[in-house]
């Protein structure tokens, strides 16, 4: 069953919506205000967000933008605005569809369908490496274990992509800080440790007996694959 997360303060549209879509067959989970969608958003991994632009607190926009920075999650914005300048926004920044307001129930769920239908072909079609129950999407950078969305920070999305493709091998540190970081980062090489660890984490659901990043002491870390 795939999951919606409702983002919307007015309280009497979030029920309606979670109506029609658990009558259309969809688990919903319902926020309120900017943080607390986001921290539904980490802890449910959503398949598709619907969002109102105008919330208490953080709006629409600012909530769309931080999740565009971890996710390639569908959003769609529902907004009372019907400029065309908004749509605009909306789709400028990373949304996948918008809804006005006020809107017919069935034309809400026949626009979910179509943006996850759409999404759908594009993991399909785009360029991808397939680990077992591990698929990295290399061009929407999305990261799934059995079609579950793993939530990581650019940062270690991007380490983690620049391992898958090369596996087998080992990188030590300074291999990875320069690779991913740039030469010109001057932190401290503890940035890959903590990285590793926090990736390891988020793909705690990857069967070890399909691969695992393995520790090789004095010499780095690997992303180890398995071949049956």
């Amino acid at each position: 069953m795939k999951t919606i997360l409702v983002v919307e303060d007015e309280q009497t549209i979030s029920r309606v919506l979670a109506v029609y879509l658990q009558h259309a067959g969809y688990h919903v989970v319902q926020a309120y205000d900017g943080d607390e969608a986001l921290r539904l958003f980490h802890e449910n991994c959503p398949n598709l967000v619907l969002l109102d632009v105008m919330l208490p607190g953080r709006d629409g926009w600012s909530i769309l933008e931080d999740i565009r920075k971890i996710s390639a999650c569908p959003v769609i914005m529902l907004t009372a605005l019907g400029d065309i300048d908004y749509r605009l926004k909306g789709l400028n920044q990373g949304a996948d569809d918008y809804i006005t307001k006020p809107f017919v129930g069935e034309e809400v769920i026949a626009r979910v369908n179509a943006v996850l239908r759409r999404s759908a072909n594009v993991l399909d079609t785009e360029n991808s490496k397939q680990f077992g129950s591990l698929k990295i999407n290399l061009d929407s950078h999305v990261v799934t274990i059995n079609g579950e969305v793993v939530i990581l920070t650019p940062k270690d999305l991007s380490l983690l992509i620049f391992l898958a493709e090369r596996p087998n091998r080992t990188f030590t540190r300074d291999d990875l800080i320069e690779s991913v970081w740039g030469m010109d980062y001057e932190g401290s090489d503890r940035a890959v440790d903590l990285a590793i660890k926090r990736i390891r984490q988020a793909l705690c659901e990857w069967p070890v007996s399909q691969g695992e990043i393995r520790t090789h002491r004095g010499l780095g870390y690997q992303f180890c694959v398995y071949e049956k």
